[in-house]
């Protein structure tokens, strides 16, 4: 036998034997596969306690004491150990053979085989954001982390309380430090955020005990309302308020005014421009917000024209309520009509304010009576409706929500931004307590979160698309079972459907066609009946947040298309509640994933 033909037996066994060691198991025992999925189900739960166990506040919103009185880690080197985490787990992934899985475990892997392909991808744009913005920064969400999650049950608990306090320095020493970065690869917010988050800081540290005042400042106040419902001696309430007091003055007031220090000076080296293509890499960025914020392929340009083209849907079908009721005059004329008249607004007082909430609350409870015609499945949390708190409401968006702690020790809460009633019209009142209560957010989230037969980490996962897909899809809902029976808030609901309608045209138009801050706020007062208070923060909200407001219309679109699919596959024996159940009983997915699910339910109900 020659040389080289002994050469290739050897070589070809070798690659024989290659092949062999990476092919996967074609059939596997029932018994095998419960066990390999228990054990890859066992991985998860560890995984995700460790995820826990480094976040004190992530404990918090579980509704644990653990690391009671401590920070997250803000700086830097955190988006290091998370990388090397992802690295870490994908190598651990690479080993499970997915064909050995249960279904439920096969869909658990994928999505946490994505997860953390995303994170290792999220590393290269790590300092492609504002860590201090007027929609959510650090400056205000510390604050509110702390009056809204941070529960006084015990002396320890106001221990804990004042610890936090005296971490603000620290904590801000980060965000300082991480603005620095950004600013030294290029990132840095426009002029018009500072004036926002500046304001925001300062009033964090205008009242007592930071200033003479008779008014006590929100953390303060905070405080001594808590302190107050325990049962402890009044003696003991002084001292805990008193040292709170020292806290504030000697840790929480220097910490902002360094922050306000550093934001002021940066502030003289801001421009004006406004979009993603700013960034170095700005165009490869926007198109992975998009992809990130959508879980689609869509560009940028086919997004515009989506939303192009809803606007146009959308404006023909105000136009048939404008003739509904009567109203003569172009759509223009109507929705400055809708926008003037006082009939559609509560008083800008708290008299107006406290009105305003009743009925939002009764709306809710209204919608939960009638929950069983749509729905199987109904979450245990309660919900509550609450005013978005004095030193944010001024930059906040204009309603959002809250989840439930896990263990039912805090509701979910649907916060409602009355600051300014003017852009709070009662026409939108029913759409936007669908959308942020029930059987909005509240429904998915909460449910959700008491799945007992999937992983943690799903239960807490975030897909923008679905997530707020299902929140726009939750406003159209009741209209198909009479809700809406006044023409003006049928109106309204369109309203709001076509706010995020040119939320795809406005935020693309920005970060992806260079539009100026005025060119979209011009967009959105041409064609919607908002007032421009509102269109102002929208357009702001694209600037600090590119891609995000997207995904509301991609969501539902996707939502409604999978509906209307399985209403062909099925007729008769389809069924909205069970549908729904498809939807909401996996947690949230991206959009590819919940079309498989949904065609899998169509395919198993078509035998």
């Amino acid at each position: 036998m020659s040389f080289r033909l002994i050469h290739k037996i050897f070589f070809f066994g070798i690659l024989v034997f290659i092949i062999s060691c990476n092919q996967q198991k074609e059939n596997y025992s029932a018994e095998e596969i419960e066990a390999n999925s228990a054990e890859l189900n066992r991985y998860f739960e560890e995984e995700f306690q460790k995820d826990v166990a480094e976040s004190p506040m992530m404990q918090t919103r579980l509704g644990q004491k653990t690391n009671y009185g401590k920070w997250d880690d803000f700086s830097h080197l955190k988006y290091v150990e998370e990388r090397n985490m992802a690295k870490r787990r994908l190598e651990y992934l690479k080993k499970i053979d997915a064909s050995s899985l249960n279904r439920e475990t096969r869909l658990s892997y994928e999505l946490y085989l994505q997860k953390q392909k995303n994170q290792l991808e999220d590393y290269n744009y790590r300092f492609y954001n504002y860590p201090v913005n007027q929609m959510h920064g650090y400056h205000a969400e510390l604050p509110a982390f702390l009056i809204n999650m941070h529960r006084i049950d015990s002396i320890s608990d106001a221990e804990a309380y004042i610890s936090r306090l005296e971490g603000f320095p620290e904590v801000m020493e980060d965000v300082i430090g991480n603005l620095k970065i950004r600013e030294q690869n290029g990132i840095v917010p426009p002029k018009f955020v500072f004036d926002r988050v500046l304001e925001s800081s300062r009033n964090l540290i205008k009242a007592k005990p930071f200033v003479k005042s008779s008014e006590n400042s929100a953390l303060l106040e905070d405080f001594k309302l808590k302190i107050n419902e325990l049962k402890i001696t009044g003696d003991l309430k002084r001292d805990l308020v008193a040292k709170a007091e020292t806290a504030l003055i000697k840790k929480v007031k220097p910490a902002y005014e360094a922050l306000i220090l550093f934001l002021e000076n940066q502030q003289k080296r801001a421009n004006s421009d406004a979009g993603a293509w700013k960034f170095p890499k700005g165009e490869e960025f926007y198109a992975y917000a998009l992809k990130t914020n959508t879980t689609t392929n869509l560009s940028a340009n086919e997004i515009h024209e989506i939303g192009l083209n809803e606007v146009a849907r959308i404006h023909a079908e105000m136009e048939k309520i404008k003739e509904e009721v009567g109203f003569k005059g172009t759509l223009q004329d109507f929705f400055a009509f809708m926008r003037e008249d006082e009939q559609f607004y509560y008083a800008n007082d708290s008299l107006g304010r406290q009105k305003y909430l009743k009925e939002a609350t009764a709306i809710i409870n209204t919608m939960k009576g009638d929950l069983d015609k749509l729905f199987k499945t109904t979450p245990n949390a309660a919900l509550v409706v609450k005013l978005v708190e004095p030193f944010r409401e001024k930059s906040a968006g204009k309603a959002f929500y809250q989840q439930p702690a896990k263990d039912g020790s805090r509701p979910g809460t649907y916060y409602a931004n009355l600051y300014d009633m003017a852009a709070m019209p009662t026409y939108q009142m029913e759409a936007l307590a669908y959308h942020e209560g029930i059987p909005g957010h509240h429904m998915q989230i909460a449910i959700a979160q008491e799945l007992e037969d999937v992983p943690q980490f799903r239960k807490f996962s975030f897909y923008t698309a679905y997530v707020e897909g299902w929140g726009l899809y939750s406003e159209l809902l009741p209209k198909e079972i009479g809700y809406y029976r006044d023409p003006y808030s049928d109106f309204g609901r369109l309203a709001m459907e076509l706010w995020r309608s040119c939320r795809l045209v406005v935020d693309t138009g920005i970060h992806a066609k260079k539009w100026t801050r005025e060119e979209g706020i011009a967009y959105y007062k041409e064609n919607t009946p908002n007032a421009e208070s509102d269109c102002i923060k929208m357009v702001e909200r694209h600037i600090v947040m590119p891609g995000q407001a997207t995904a509301y219309k991609i969501g539902m679109n996707k939502i409604l298309e999978l509906r209307e699919h399985a209403k062909e596959q099925l007729g008769e024996d389809f069924d909205i509640r069970e549908f729904h159940d498809v939807i909401l009983l996996n947690g949230a997915l991206p959009l590819n994933i919940l079309t498989e699910k949904v065609n899998a339910w169509i395919s198993k109900n078509n035998l």
